[in-house]
């Protein structure tokens, strides 16, 4: 299941993902939840906060995650991914050389800064 993070920016479209990630979780909630934003800022900046096993995504979720990037492609501006998995981490920063816009992966612990980054980008100083 994909929830809105409530204390999110205004200006960030921030998602949650628990359990079981489906198609529908993307085409009831994602996606017009990132058009929203999108038309509101002209922009995106999203964050996703994977409390879940990759395998635990629908291969039509993935496929939808896939599309949402590609359709809003010129649109992105920053991108956090908060994960404790090494591999999720490493792509992220990887797919952040080939993606328009800025993606940063970030420790589960992390969350508020994640969030502060994808707000201002930068991060808050410790």
């Amino acid at each position: 299941m994909i929830t809105i993070i409530p204390e999110a920016p205004e200006n960030v479209a921030a998602f949650s993902a628990t359990g079981e990630i489906t198609k529908e979780d993307f085409e009831n909630l994602v996606i017009p939840h990132v058009k929203q934003k999108v038309e509101q800022y002209n922009e995106l900046n999203y964050l996703l906060y994977l409390n879940t096993d990759l395998d635990k995504f629908s291969m039509g979720a993935w496929m939808q995650d896939v599309l949402l990037g590609l359709k809003n492609l010129t649109n992105w501006n920053r991108a956090a991914i908060v994960t404790d998995k090494e591999g999720v981490q490493k792509f992220t920063d990887i797919f952040s050389v080939v993606m328009p816009g800025e993606f940063k992966s970030f420790p589960k612990e992390n969350l508020y800064n994640a969030l502060y980054w994808c707000k201002n980008g930068n991060e808050v100083e410790v």
